[in-house]
């Protein structure tokens, strides 16, 4: 089993969230944790690395480093403001 390592960020989107969606999200980077690749999870192009799976409305973009999944962002799917912030944040 990896381990998370999430950042402010992701955390702080997370901890915001009404309780049934803190609990669909909770469920979904628990499965990553087991199955860092399962059969919805898509390579971002552009981003050598990083990797994206949804989650009802939202979307989970994450990094597998080693034994380490590095939670980096979480966000709405209907927007593009996640990868707007994840060009912020990479820069």
């Amino acid at each position: 089993m990896h381990k998370l390592n999430p950042t402010k960020d992701a955390l702080d989107f997370w901890n915001g969230l009404d309780p049934k969606q803190y609990r669909q999200i909770g469920r979904k980077i628990l499965s990553l944790l087991l199955d860092p690749f399962p059969n919805d999870s898509k390579s971002l192009v552009g981003y050598s690395g990083y990797f994206r799976v949804d989650c009802g409305e939202y979307r989970i973009i994450y990094k597998l480093e080693t034994d380490t999944i590095k939670l980096v962002l979480i966000g709405l799917r209907n927007d593009g403001t996640v990868y707007k912030k994840l060009d912020r944040k990479l820069m």
